[in-house]
């Protein structure tokens, strides 16, 4: 066990008695990149053996810490318009909702734009890959978010070259970079296979409903014609109905807004769930809080690209909707309606159907055009039955998954906080 002396920071607390507490800019440059204007962008996008990548804070990782260097933007090497930052330099974000996640550490010579600083090292006493794992410890996230100010919310790089870190001997610090990089790759791998397992999970899921939507649960059933090129072939007793003719699409109620409810507006919503109630009053509320709900009522998100996001309403209490949301009201299976309208064919068409050039969305009228394949009753409940029973099975195991994926995330974190502060044995 390492002998520890007080780092004379409380909420630090005890330290190897061999470490120093030291300021950053003692030991590495600090400064930001510069930004290019979105009417200039046309001239940054040719690669050449002149031209070094430009890098953008979406360009960097947030879980794997990797840059992406071929997002089609690209400086001229000569260029004195842009500051450059070099290999074993770090890339960390100092600005907006991303500022002090995103972390890398760069295996060549870029541009970069001015959300990002550059953490060039200075001295022989630091090693730089020892630093990048320092930057992601909860040490140096604690004193980073707390100095975060302004309406965007960010820091300077003057702030951070004040910021304290923790300096074990050379030697000490690449026998911990190493330690982590081994450690990381080993979770990264991880997170990795994950990953591509929610992927297929979530491609089965989405094959489900587009097989049981469009040809039912008899596997002998014969086949018909639907008439519909998109649709192909379909149940010969099933029906193509147009969606206006079977639902209520926005129906108009001469009812005014409550004085008080909870709105949904579109970001409220995720993969059919309700995430987010925020309860507003009538005079505050937005121009697009319009759709007054009632319990059975299916709300379709009409922007691209979030057609997948729609939700089954069920509460009790007011609630409005946005206008951006086809409010779909229905005597045929609920369920059934509801996964249909999840089916691939259906939202390809929508999203061809969707003009505008911001938040390209479909109109009302278009959408209530739609057409739909349409089983006799008791069929459509027999498969949302079917397709809930599925589809809750393979959420289940989606569910489970994050939350590895989150657990591993967390002892990631831990580890490379114990091992940057000296509070483990690397054997």
């Amino acid at each position: 066990m390492k002998n520890l002396k007080n780092s004379g920071i409380e909420w630090l607390g005890e330290i190897p008695e061999h470490w120093e507490v030291v300021k950053i800019k003692y030991f590495a440059n600090l400064y930001n990149g510069d930004s290019i204007k979105d009417s200039d962008k046309g001239k940054y996008c040719i690669a050449d053996n002149d031209t070094i990548p430009y890098i953008a804070t979406k360009d960097i990782d947030i879980i794997f810490n990797s840059i992406n260097y071929y997002n089609g933007m690209f400086i001229k090497r000569t260029d004195a318009n842009f500051k450059k930052a070099y290999k074993e330099c770090i890339l960390l974000c100092i600005e907006g909702a991303n500022a002090g996640k995103k972390i890398a550490i760069l295996n060549q010579e870029v541009c970069f734009v001015n959300k990002l600083c550059c953490v060039k090292n200075k001295s022989t006493e630091l090693n730089s890959k020892f630093l990048f794992y320092f930057f992601q410890g909860i040490f140096f996230q604690n004193i980073f978010f707390s100095n975060i100010k302004g309406l965007i919310g960010g820091v300077t790089p003057e702030q951070i070259g004040n910021f304290l870190f923790l300096l074990p001997p050379l030697k000490e610090q690449v026998q911990i970079a190493n330690f982590l990089d081994e450690k990381c790759e080993k979770i990264q791998n991880f997170i990795e296979k994950k990953e591509k397992l929610l992927s297929l999970l979530q491609e089965q899921k989405q094959a489900l409903i587009n097989e049981t939507i469009t040809k039912g649960l008899d596997k002998n059933v014969k086949l018909k014609n639907s008439g519909i090129e998109w649709l192909g072939e379909i149940p010969e007793h099933w029906e193509v109905r147009k969606l206006k003719y079977i639902c209520k699409i926005n129906p108009q109620i001469n009812e005014a807004l409550p004085d008080s409810f909870i709105y949904i507006d579109l970001e409220s919503v995720t993969n059919g769930k309700l995430l987010k109630e925020q309860m507003i009053s009538k005079e505050k509320a937005p121009s697009r809080a319009q759709r007054i709900l009632q319990k059975q009522d299916i709300l379709f998100q009409l922007v691209r690209p979030y057609q997948r996001n729609n939700y089954i309403f069920n509460k009790n209490g007011a609630y409005v909707a946005s206008t951006g949301y086809a409010q779909i009201r229905t005597k045929e299976c609920i369920k059934f309606i509801y996964y249909t309208l999840l089916e691939n064919s259906f939202v390809e068409r929508v999203v061809l159907r969707s003009t505008g050039s911001n938040y390209p969305a479909i109109s009302s009228n278009d959408f209530a055009d739609m057409k739909i394949p349409l089983p006799p009753l008791k069929e459509q409940e027999q498969i949302a039955n079917f397709l809930d029973e599925k589809c809750e099975k393979i959420d289940s195991l989606i569910t489970k998954i994050k939350k590895q994926i989150e657990l591993i995330k967390e002892y990631k974190t831990t580890l490379i906080n114990e091992a940057v502060c000296g509070r483990m044995d690397l054997k």
